[in-house]
């Protein structure tokens, strides 16, 4: 129960995310922030708050030192991010299959979508959304792809939206852009 929009218009990149931690039962604001900044990487998740803590304070990978940005997201940094999760306990295995979580990655003007079994994909949209508000944040974000508004009012408006119309996502909202 979220919702992490991101935006990019291939320099700068933004990421927004809800406040919402729910059980599926229960709603509760959280004040730890589902959107941060590690190292040269933005990211925002969903699926569990201890993956994201996992993410925002024990993963360990350096920048792209190619410029070959896509074959470095889907190979170190996913090992870093795998090697993050087993570690921390949070990875599960499903059948055989290792599984790990959703989050949106923003890196040297890219926004990458990182799936459950750890597919990494680099939208050419611009934008992206994941959790449960992630179908009305991208009619937010497809409407207002060609408005005069700036990508974090962007990113506002798809949360709003989502927070509106979407059970389990509510303010308040944490943007954050590359710089």
């Amino acid at each position: 129960m979220t919702c992490i929009v991101g935006i990019t218009d291939g320099r700068i990149v933004t990421i927004g995310g809800d406040s919402a931690g729910s059980d599926g039962w229960h709603v509760a604001v959280r004040s730890d922030s589902k959107v941060f900044q590690v190292g040269p990487y933005l990211m925002g998740f969903t699926t569990s708050y201890r993956m994201g803590q996992l993410l925002r304070y024990s993963l360990t990978v350096g920048e792209p030192g190619t410029w070959d940005v896509d074959r470095f997201m889907a190979t170190t940094f996913i090992d870093a991010v795998r090697e993050c999760l087993s570690v921390g306990g949070y990875a599960r295995n499903d059948n055989g299959q290792e599984q790990g979580g959703q989050f949106l990655v923003g890196i040297h003007g890219r926004l990458y979508v990182v799936g459950d079994d750890y597919q990494v994909g680099h939208t050419i949209s611009g934008y992206a959304a994941v959790g449960s508000g992630y179908l009305v944040a991208l009619g937010s974000l497809h409407s207002t792809a060609t408005s005069p508004a700036s990508s974090h009012q962007r990113a506002e408006m798809a949360l709003e939206a989502a927070a509106d119309l979407t059970e389990g996502v509510r303010p308040p909202f944490t943007v954050i852009q590359s710089e």
